[in-house]
This record gives C-alpha cells, sequence and structure tokens, in this order.
C-alpha cells in the first residue's frame, strides 16, 4: 500500500478499523447478551474493503 494516502482513503480506512472492533462489554453485559456483535462487525480476514 502507498504511504501517502488521500484524504478520502484515509477517512474510509479509519471508520473501517472503528466499525470493526467489538461491542463494549457494558452493551453485553446491559443487553444480558443479546447484543453481542453489530450487523456491520468486519474481519479482515473474511471480507474486504472496496476502496
Amino acid at each position: 500500500m502507498a504511504r501517502n494516502k488521500h484524504l478520502c482513503r484515509k477517512k474510509r480506512q479509519i471508520h473501517a478499523g472503528k466499525s470493526a472492533s467489538p461491542v463494549p462489554l457494558w452493551v453485553v453485559a446491559k443487553t444480558r447478551g443479546k447484543f453481542r456483535r453489530t450487523p456491520k462487525m468486519r474481519n479482515w480476514r473474511h471480507q474486504k474493503l472496496k476502496l
């Protein structure tokens, strides 16, 4: 990957990195385990970004 990235691409990568993080533990505890993951959860091996 290029060292210098366009701002648009960089912002999309940052957003994808944040969306790949799991749900906080306090949310799982408050919902008693019914809400464990978000629908947009992504793994770098399974789903590639279309940038």
